[in-house]
């Protein structure tokens, strides 16, 4: 670290909720917009529908499916037009995340429960992240192991050294300074996730040819008691949930965005291209994954097993993920260090600890500013968030405890809310109840998700 202090304006001065940040910064366009969404919605989840697939059945798994991807688009638009403030189009206040825009709609105490539930999500996401990329680095392994010793040699790996050293990555990767440095890693996260998708596609397909026919039921998996049914149908909903919102992310994402047009506009584009084309991988893999085994669908599509050969396509596959959830990992950490290089920015404005700038250079790196508190707070969230992984790593039980525990509030209470606040709708009137009964709906779905999900965890635990 340089001995040259940059006394430069506060942290608070780039990253304040009153969007002070130059347009000169915002550079992004609809493909930009299209690379973080795909970065942040394609990853651990897609790996885990063929699983709830085959828990739900022919019939009930593809729907739910499309029916998230609907709730998901809809939900965009809304929170689309929230960047601006008052007005969608032309207000002079920017909110540049889904906590800023509750608090001016909503009030104070609905951006307190915003909060928790963002940082939440986010941090969740981040240590299934952790352990999704140990499970591929192990099936790399397991993959040249059985191809070298047969299908049935006892090829044992540990994941929790993976995580450490996946850990240590994030340690480096941690110091980019916003998601405005972060294109270019979306985009070749993109690049990746678009990769072990096609793969695991292709290899369902292939599956379903050499099996000569297509297995599953209506019913999905069958289980020993109603009860056990009820609880994997319920953590399969959950799973579904977590593949899809990103309502998270959204405005971080939209305050990239250049203008004219306007960044609403721009966002809902990208939104439906970005929810089109992961709607159609979600439906392949699922459906391929379900049909090419059955009752036997693995809860990692490429990383339990129902695939052994080609095996240097299925280490590809998982190299893929790896790099995927590389850049995964800083698009959903990003927000978490804005938020608190923000808070402590207002909360000690003279304090050198907080807003000086050091200029660092890594080999092969541009020179970069970092304050010591950034080196500290990002170092203990990296430390926390692989600790944790390594204490739960249990792949679609917690992806479906997130997913039903963020769906509603984020996906669907937030945003309705906010568009009940913005278009001035009376209690009562027919959008009111209309939208009032469609967010009661989701509330159960998301509350059945999240029960089912907590008990797949504890069972997991004590097993």
């Amino acid at each position: 670290m340089s001995e040259n202090v940059i006394e430069s304006e506060p942290l608070i001065a780039r990253a304040s909720d009153s969007g002070l940040i130059s347009d000169h910064d915002r550079t992004g366009g609809t493909w930009s917009a299209v690379a973080h969404i795909i970065t942040g919605v394609i990853g651990a989840g897609v790996l885990s529908l063929a699983w709830a697939t085959a828990q739900l059945g022919w019939i009930a798994g593809p729907l739910c499916i499309l029916v998230f991807a609907m709730v998901t688009i809809g939900s965009a638009y809304l929170i689309a037009d929230c960047y601006r403030y008052p007005h969608p189009d032309t207000g002079d206040l920017r909110n540049r995340s889904l906590i800023d825009a509750v608090n001016h709609y909503l009030g104070e105490t609905n951006k307190t429960v915003c909060a928790i539930l963002v940082n939440e999500s986010l941090c969740g996401a981040t240590i299934t992240y952790i352990f999704t990329t140990a499970s591929s680095i192990r099936a790399i392994l397991k993959s040249n192991c059985y191809h070298k010793y047969g299908h049935n040699a006892p090829c044992h790996y540990g994941e929790t050294l993976f995580m450490v050293v996946f850990g240590v990555v994030q340690f480096f990767m941690s110091f980019i300074p916003d998601l405005h440095n972060m294109a270019w890693l979306s985009v070749v996260a993109a690049i990746m996730s678009f990769s072990y998708s096609f793969i695991g596609l292709g290899l369902g397909i292939a599956k379903v040819i050499e099996n000569g026919t297509i297995k599953g039921s209506i019913t999905g998996v069958p289980t020993s008691s109603s009860v056990d049914k009820m609880w994997l149908v319920f953590q399969g909903i959950g799973d579904i949930a977590f593949a899809y919102p990103y309502s998270v992310l959204l405005l971080e994402i939209q305050d990239t965005l250049r203008s004219p047009p306007p960044e609403n506009q721009t966002m809902k584009k990208a939104s439906f291209i970005s929810v089109l084309i992961t709607t159609f991988f979600y439906l392949c893999c699922g459906c391929f994954g379900y049909a090419a085994f059955g009752s036997d669908t693995p809860g990692n599509l490429l990383t339990g097993f129902g695939f052994y050969e080609p095996y240097w396509l299925i280490d590809f596959a998982n190299a893929c993920i790896v790099v995927h959830l590389v850049g995964g990992y800083q698009i959903y950490s990003q927000p978490i260090f804005a938020a608190a290089d923000r808070f402590c920015s207002r909360r000690f404005p003279n304090s050198n600890f907080v807003n000086k700038l050091y200029p660092v250079k890594l080999p092969l790196l541009p020179v970069f500013q970092l304050s010591l508190f950034r080196l500290c707070f990002r170092t203990v969230y990296v430390v926390f968030t692989t600790g944790i992984a390594i204490l739960f790593p249990y792949f679609n039980q917690v992806l479906g405890v997130l997913g039903a525990l963020n769906f509603w509030p984020l996906t669907i209470y937030f945003p309705v809310e906010m568009y009940f606040v913005r278009k001035k709708i009376g209690a009562w009137t027919t959008k009111w109840i209309v939208l009032r009964s469609f967010s009661l709906v989701c509330l159960i779905v998301s509350v059945l998700g999240l029960v089912g999900s907590i008990e797949g965890v504890i069972k997991e635990k004590l097993g």
